[in-house]
């Protein structure tokens, strides 16, 4: 399973990863910090990762994640 790190002191709390999860994985906590609800629905699509503003958020993808989108299978 993919795992999403988000570091709450570089967080401005604009919720562009919430906007941008395809897959719903984020959802804004009680103290409107993204906080992931639905870990085993991410994708490892990076688009969370590549639009925070702040680099406040990281995805480490699994194996069979970095299989299906590097090099080797032609994406």
């Amino acid at each position: 399973m993919n795992k999403v790190e988000i570091y709450r002191g570089w967080c401005k709390k604009c919720d562009i990863c919430i906007a941008f999860c395809p897959q719903k994985v984020l959802e804004a906590d009680e103290e409107s910090y993204p906080t992931v609800v639905s870990p085993e629905k991410c994708t490892g699509c990076l688009l969370c990762e590549m639009r925070c503003p702040d680099f406040a958020i990281v995805v480490n993808k699994d194996e069979e994640s970095r299989k299906e989108t590097g090099p080797a299978a032609g994406k």
